[in-house]
């Protein structure tokens, strides 16, 4: 099914990252209120802002996201657990944890399924969905199959390209991978180099539902200005 894009469904396309490590305090609190002016899904911010961020952005429908062992994934499940019980203490709505990439790499597919599991069914116990962050920059075609596979069947929402801090981030390719191997009930995110909204607007064709990028105000101006012109386009509403 197709469906013509406004600019509130590219803001409501957008996880709004405030995750770089060099932030400032300025560029932190900027990025809530850009947030907050564009009604974007979320802010994708650090796990010690959470906090913060949920009571700066109450009441105004922007949604508070962070990340679960960001960015290798290389803890226990256990560890990562608790920071899925911390995180939405804090007020996290949404989660995008880090699967065991090495683990993946490696080919031991039934210790990364029991660790997404373990987040997945925490986090979905406290009522918040699940992004899964596979890093496929280190990743062969089959092993994104497979990891797509195994979220899947452990009940992920989400799967999800790149953190945004390996060797690349998102590509088409990718994601058109991505949304073949899962079924309707897995949608899938691109992060990492999604820059203009041409960039966000090629990602949504090939797949991707949502969007991870810092890139926001430009896109989202520039999305204003088409919209003026009649310029915005359709694109089938994938999952």
């Amino acid at each position: 099914m197709s469906k013509e894009l406004t600019v509130h469904d590219i803001a409501a396309m957008i996880d709004h990252s405030l995750l770089r490590p060099n932030l400032s305090r300025q560029e932190f609190l900027d990025g809530i209120e850009l947030a907050k002016k564009y009604k974007a899904a979320t802010v994708c911010v650090a796990p010690y802002d959470v906090k913060e961020s949920a009571e700066l952005l109450e009441g105004s429908g922007v949604k508070v996201s962070t990340v679960i062992d960001f960015p290798q994934g290389s803890n226990t499940t256990a560890a990562k657990v608790f920071q899925v019980e911390e995180a939405v203490r804090n007020g996290a709505s949404e989660l995008d944890m880090v699967l065991g990439i090495s683990r993946l790499f490696a080919g031991d597919y039934e210790y990364v399924k029991e660790d997404v599991r373990g987040v997945t069914e925490k986090a979905h116990e406290l009522g918040v969905p699940v992004k899964v962050i596979f890093e496929n920059a280190y990743l062969t075609d089959e092993q994104i199959e497979k990891a797509c596979q195994l979220c899947e069947e452990v009940g992920a929402d989400y799967v999800k390209t790149s953190t945004g801090y390996g060797p690349s981030g998102a590509t088409l390719e990718d994601v058109a991978l991505m949304r073949t191997s899962c079924g309707n009930a897995v949608s899938v995110k691109a992060a990492g180099g999604v820059r203009t909204l041409d960039d966000l607007l090629r990602y949504r064709a090939a797949g991707a539902k949502m969007i991870g990028t810092r890139s926001t105000q430009p896109i989202l101006e520039e999305a204003e200005v088409r919209a003026k012109e009649g310029k915005l386009f359709e694109f089938d509403d994938w999952k």
